[in-house]
């Protein structure tokens, strides 16, 4: 079937033509779906429309057809509706019918919303009509009053209907069917979650099952072009009493005494340095407002008098207005306005960032013999030896345990950091499954492999190793502000009983449920210091919260202290809690995914190489892309430099590109150089390239498994 080119860029031509399922030209997006005429074949379909339809399968690829649904099959199905009568509307072409068994109601999807019935957007995309519709049933119904909408806030009765929902995992929180849909719209796969709790794994499954559906893509304030630009204006504007500027209060020039430093609490007033005394702009400063808030808080030292300088600059003003000692009790959130509002001096790139602190390695060379079947004991072993220096370049030599004759061979670097990060993520020192905060393993803790885990994470990324990228962002909060600025939410929770125990607490509706729950799991609660008296409803919420606070904060306590005074080896720390945004990118998300531009730029052609196999290369890689091949992007980056991604402050060397007259392609992990074979046709080049990478990596990878964990 050909790739057929739909009318996307051409916003008129599909609004008056009608729809070949539903026979409505309405092109209303939130309801039925994004609205697509095929031109070649005559075909316009509300997406909805042809999802939902019973006879019709997606069989192509996502660019094949429309949305992947074949021409023909789409034909075929259009001439079965046209034989079915709609329940609703009593007219022909109702190509959507009730899954539930002996129902014969047939309907068109507008006349399905019409009368209430429920579609799925998941797993077979099932849908029910109105006698048969999934309900949601509550047990007892404590609620006389109204409630609020939780995204709306207007009242609604809570008693669950088609247009009325309840949050699964949390019993008080209720919703508008409409507000829920366009929230689920707005915010895609990756953000819509509870509002009151923010699970998003049992949420999301109960509102597939009510028919809500949650698009799988990016928040729409993500695909904003500059959604966030106004966060990044600074105040430019000088406040104080008497401003000593003859040009003006918004005159700012930077590294001068007239550049403008901004109250390190609001951000939202400012003063020249030289109008409040101030020596440099890294002195902190507030303004009169926020001196006062912080006096009379008690959290704030009036500052020592001191002799004042000899400037024009009256003495109440420099009383007022003179610097002060840094906040030691700021809060995450203020802390990281505060670095928003410093403007660019903490906007920083992260390779940059990472490159500076590679300065720190001298050229003085130290090898590690590392096992491939046991990297994580051979690591263990070189960086604990006394004569290892974190600052010391580091070589890498392969030895075989096996081989009597003890010979070495030569390894890459970053092959081997990458190995390394993967062993450390796969560990039993972290718990979770794709965000990961520290477990508990008493045996760990008594081995001190916490605080080697922090130095192993710190010399991998200092030596140009991978992004970490399996960090929770509450494990990565904590290394930047403190576990005591920081809240967990019930995703950090990875043991089942622990979050079962949290939605219990939460969804309780009387002081009798709550009390019950304690009962339940009295000895639990005693244990880890949580039992609490409950007087009313409202002490779930500090309840649930204690119970989160211990177990993913309190219990891990020596576990955190110990990794984070291993992640202090070559300043790593200090650096991640001076640029917390720039890091928290590379540690809490995984790269992004490779496409074959990426790698194109990535590989350089140093020699005079074949002009055809350069050529097959290039088609090579879209093939891959396209998933032509049994080989990923990945694979490839794998097979010719070790690493799986491209690490944060890129590659030494650069990798490169040669041709030889050879039948299978050569890649090189110590320099990162891919040679690839001279074939006289595509499909040779691509069957050659297809078997040694796979066949490659695959012995790899068995080399790899013969050792069993850790």
């Amino acid at each position: 079937v050909p790739i057929l080119k739909m009318n996307e860029n051409k916003p008129g031509v599909s609004q008056n033509l009608a729809c070949v399922f539903c026979r409505k030209n309405d092109d209303c997006p939130a309801k039925y779906g994004e609205k697509k005429t095929n031109e070649k074949w005559g075909l316009t379909v509300h997406y909805y429309c042809l999802l939902m339809s019973s006879g019709i399968w997606q069989r192509g690829e996502e660019e094949e057809g429309v949305y992947g649904f074949l021409i023909e099959d789409i034909k075929k199905e259009v001439t079965r509706a046209s034989k079915l009568k709609c329940s609703v509307c009593k007219k022909t072409g109702a190509s959507i019918g009730c899954v539930a068994p002996r129902c014969k109601r047939s309907y068109h999807f507008p006349c399905g919303l019409q009368r209430e019935c429920v579609f799925q957007f998941t797993g077979n995309f099932a849908s029910f009509c109105w006698n048969h519709r999934p309900v949601q049933v509550i047990t007892s119904n404590n609620y006389r009053d109204s409630l609020p909408c939780t995204i709306c806030l207007e009242f609604i009765d809570p008693i669950p209907t088609y247009s009325i929902l309840r949050s699964p995992c949390c019993k008080n929180a209720w919703f508008h069917r409409d507000c829920l849909q366009a929230q689920a719209i707005n915010a895609g796969v990756f953000f819509f979650r509870c509002t009151v709790c923010n699970n998003s794994d049992i949420f999301q499954k109960e509102m597939l099952r009510m028919g809500i559906h949650i698009p799988e893509k990016d928040a729409s304030w993500e695909l904003e072009e500059n959604a966030y630009q106004e966060l990044l204006q600074h105040y430019e504007h000088c406040d104080v009493r008497r401003c000593r500027c003859k040009e003006g209060r918004d005159y700012n020039v930077p590294d001068s005494k007239w550049e403008i430093k901004r109250c390190q609490c609001c951000g939202s007033s400012g003063t020249h340095l030289a109008c409040s005394s101030l020596q440099s702009w890294e002195q902190n400063w507030e303004c009169l407002e926020c001196r006062g808030i912080l006096y009379n808080s008690g959290n704030f030292q009036k500052a020592k008098k001191h002799t004042l300088p000899n400037t024009n600059v009256g003495i109440t003003d420099c009383l007022l207005e003179e610097s002060s000692p840094k906040l030691s009790g700021q809060s995450p959130g203020a802390q990281c306005k505060d670095l928003l509002r410093q403007g660019s001096k903490f906007r920083r790139d992260i390779s940059t960032l990472i490159i500076e602190l590679g300065f720190q390695i001298k050229k003085k060379p130290k090898r590690l013999f590392i096992n491939k079947a046991n990297i994580w004991n051979s690591a263990l072993d070189g960086f604990r030896n006394r004569n290892f220096n974190p600052s010391y370049t580091i070589e890498i030599a392969y030895i075989n345990e096996n081989d009597h004759f003890g010979r070495e061979q030569p390894g890459s670097k970053q092959e081997f950091l990458s190995l390394l990060m993967q062993q450390l993520e796969n560990s039993p020192l972290f718990e979770g499954s794709l965000s990961k905060n520290l477990s508990l393993n008493s045996q760990a803790l008594k081995e001190n492999l916490y605080y080697e885990a922090g130095k192993m994470l710190a010399i991998s990324l200092v030596h140009g190793g991978p992004s970490p990228g399996f960090f929770s962002k509450t494990l990565f909060n904590c290394l930047v502000y403190g576990p005591e600025n920081t809240e967990p939410i019930l995703d950090d929770v990875s043991d089942f009983d622990v979050a079962q125990i949290i939605i219990r607490v939460n969804t309780a509706t009387s002081v009798a449920d709550l009390n019950s729950l304690i009962n339940d799991c009295y000895n639990y609660l005693e244990l880890i210091g949580c039992l609490r008296l409950i007087t009313s409803i409202s002490d779930k919420y500090m309840l649930a919260k204690d119970i989160l606070v211990y177990h993913v904060i309190k219990r891990v306590q020596a576990p955190f202290e110990s990794f984070k005074q291993g992640l202090k080896t070559l300043g790593v720390l200090e650096k991640i809690q001076t640029y917390p945004e720039a890091f928290c990118n590379i540690f809490c998300h995984k790269p992004e995914s490779l496409s074959a531009k990426i790698l194109s730029d990535l590989f350089t052609v140093h020699t005079l190489s074949d002009v055809q196999a350069l050529g097959f290369w290039n088609s090579y890689l879209q093939a891959v892309e396209d998933g032509k091949s049994t080989v990923t992007m990945e694979d490839i980056l794998i097979f010719a430099t070790g690493c799986n991604s491209i690490p944060p402050a890129g590659f030494k060397p650069t990798p490169s590109i040669e041709c030889l007259h050879m039948d299978f392609p050569v890649g090189n992990k110590c320099n990162n150089c891919l040679t690839l074979p001279i074939t006289s046709t595509y499909k040779e080049f691509q069957e050659n390239m297809d078997f040694a990478i796979k066949n490659t990596l695959r012995l790899e990878k068995e080399e790899i498994s013969h050792f069993s964990g850790h």
